[in-house]
């Protein structure tokens, strides 16, 4: 029952051993601005990088092992518990499987290490960490809303814990983890789906895979004959290259309605997508609300979202429109560039145009603006030429990638139930409103 467990606080953990002091990164001789960064080497992790209770360590900044070794502090390993702190408050991860034997972390993030394992799980204290009590003391103590938000170490010492004994805290963790390792276990399965349609986007329109293979008297590799049949063996020339022979050469602007008409009325309670929900890796969006319209961008299922303005361009925010009803019209930011491609291109062309590189580097170069506030300016897609296939190919490429986007699409929304049955759950088991074995039950049949 809760009246058993106890009501300590961090450095009451610390003093008994339970937990090594908890430390937050440090910048050392680093540039601030991130001139030292390299292209790989040991992951240097931000509050941005704590992402569905784990951290990236894809497209996170990277520093090397020399540099690593001239800091100080912020060397966080496997089981630590995560916890931003600056300006970005209270997100939360463990650090799981990483490529070396540690992270960095920046001053935005403290690490909690368990020391005593008999004594204090660390799976339930990153949930404890994501609770809504644990989160509004975090937010009351650091002055969340301020830009400057902050709690520094000698203040998380104070912060409250709810420690239940060491079994309750295993039964927690086991129930919540396995609706997030669920969770996870979808993450891996659509980005492995995504990258398979994303290469064969790549292949057919990027790199003509097939057709160089004809050309040299080889089956193109993983293709049946029928669709090989579909391309030719030859190339013509473009004004920006060899393109396959009986395709047209186009820009991106006559095969693509950039931000298309769409209609609705000011006032309308409609779809809005938020930027921050827009994704920086896969299609799926995050949370979409209801509000009244005023103005922005407007789109519908098929579209794609294409933020364009500094730094969330950079940082790959690009999203796909599959959740709205069939007509309907969503609305988001003024800072969205909307693709809608013409027949004979499927809908999902214009999303994995939009996430391969020659786009988003040809994007980027054409920024305008002043520094820190550069946009992407819709016309610089009139000088971005595209290879266009044949309808009988493009109706192929449909056929193969469309399914692929719904099973992602499903995915994801089973995640979002399954977040929602996770949040709901966290309060009811911190506060004993609702028995564990109950809840076991119910989540094994999930």
């Amino acid at each position: 029952m809760v009246i058993k467990w106890e009501e300590t606080t961090v450095g009451e953990l610390v003093k008994q051993g339970v937990l090594e002091r908890p430390l937050d990164g440090n910048h050392g001789s680093l540039h601030p601005k991130g001139e030292d960064f390299v292209s790989s080497g040991i992951p240097f992790i931000m509050a941005s990088d704590l992402i569905g209770g784990g951290i990236d360590t894809v497209n996170c900044s990277f520093i090397t092992i020399e540099q690593a070794k001239s800091l100080r502090k912020g060397f966080s390993k496997r089981g630590d518990v995560l916890l931003s702190h600056k300006a970005t408050l209270g997100r939360t991860a463990i650090v799981g499987d990483i490529p070396g034997d540690f992270v960095m972390l920046t001053p935005q993030v403290t690490y909690y290490r368990p020391k005593d394992a008999t004594k204090l799980n660390n799976r339930y204290l990153k949930y404890y960490f994501d609770s809504e009590q644990f989160q509004q003391v975090l937010q009351s103590w650091a002055g969340a809303g301020s830009t400057r938000a902050y709690i520094g170490i000698t203040d998380q010492l104070r912060l409250p814990i709810l420690l239940p004994p060491l079994p309750e805290q295993k039964a927690i963790a086991a129930v919540l983890g396995a609706l997030d390792d669920k969770i996870e276990l979808n993450r891996r399965m659509n980005a492995t789906l995504e990258a398979m349609a994303r290469a064969l986007f790549q292949s057919w329109f990027v790199d003509f895979d097939p057709v160089h293979a004809k050309s040299a008297g080889r089956q193109p590799t993983g293709m049946d004959e029928a669709t090989a049949a579909l391309f030719p063996d030859t190339f013509q020339e473009a004004s920006f290259g060899p393109i396959p022979h009986g395709w047209s050469a186009m820009p991106l602007s006559e095969a693509i309605e950039v931000n298309p008409r769409r209609t609705l009325k000011t006032g309308t309670i409609a779809p809005y997508l938020d930027m921050k929900n827009l994704p920086t890796q896969g299609h799926s969006a995050g949370e979409i609300v209801d509000r009244e319209f005023a103005s922005g961008s407007k789109f519908q299922n098929g579209d794609t979202l294409l933020a364009r303005i500094t730094p969330c361009l950079e940082n790959g925010k690009t999203g796909y429109v599959d959740f709205l009803k069939n007509g309907q019209v969503g609305w988001g930011s003024t800072e969205y560039i909307v693709f809608s491609p013409k027949p004979p291109l499927p809908p999902q062309f214009g999303y994995l145009l939009a996430r391969s590189d020659p786009l988003r580097t040809h994007a980027i170069q054409n920024m305008t603006g002043t520094s820190g506030r550069q946009r992407v300016p819709s016309e610089c897609f009139s000088n971005y030429q595209l290879a266009i296939p044949t309808p009988r190919i493009a109706h192929r490429f449909d056929e193969l990638t469309e399914p692929l986007m719904a099973k992602i699409k499903a995915k994801s929304v089973e995640s979002r139930t399954l977040a929602t049955l996770r949040d709901t759950l966290l309060p009811k088991l911190l506060s004993g409103e609702i028995r564990l074995a109950d809840v076991e039950r119910d989540v094994a049949c999930v």
